[in-house]
């Protein structure tokens, strides 16, 4: 007759369980004397690159909770040439994040076409006041510097696509510009 088929082979197996993790010493990290080994790519807060928003909206109309405050202008430039039309632009006037009613889902990452929003693995930005939990782009700028760098790539994986037709093209452009130089009589 096999283990499994005995009864309260179930609960032998539970309690040896329980005996082996009883005798065992347990490990409490202290919290504010000893910082948390974080994953790398941990979520904590949202860092803003400003340099990269062009205020598309994106981020703001994608997030579920609303918590995205997005303000800006359109801004007149002179055209480079006279001929050309003068263009316009939009300025980011305030780029504020809620974090009160964030629920850190990561749309507004994941939806930005401009990498302007990133995932920072900072946690500690309790405030006292709940009102003081808005971050504008200021600070949302500040919890840049905490990102950390992607990932290096897989040696193993494949060349991306579109790196082995641009280089296949400068190969054959050099091929024929080598060509060219050598038949030509000097």
């Amino acid at each position: 007759m096999a283990l499994n088929k005995l009864p309260g082979a179930g609960l032998a197996k539970g309690l040896a369980v329980t005996l082996r993790t009883m005798t065992r010493r347990s490990i409490t990290a202290q919290y504010p004397d000893v910082q948390p080994e974080l994953p790398p790519r941990s979520r904590g807060v949202i860092a803003l690159l400003e340099e990269n928003c062009t205020v598309c909206m994106l981020c703001a109309r994608e997030c579920p909770d609303w918590c995205i405050y997005i303000d800006s202008h359109k801004e007149t430039l002179p055209a480079a040439d006279p001929n050309a039309r003068a263009r316009t632009r939009n300025v980011l006037d305030r780029f504020a994040i809620d974090f009160s009613l964030c629920m850190y889902c990561g749309i507004c990452i994941e939806v930005c076409p401009f990498d302007a929003l990133f995932w920072s693995p900072e946690f500690e930005y309790a405030e006292t006041d709940i009102l003081e939990l808005t971050h504008e782009r200021e600070r949302l700028r500040e919890w840049m510097w905490t990102v950390p760098p992607p990932p290096a790539h897989d040696p193993g994986a494949e060349e991306p696509k579109e790196i082995a037709t641009a280089r296949k093209a400068a190969e054959k452009l050099a091929a024929a510009a080598e060509a060219a130089a050598g038949g030509d009589p000097a």
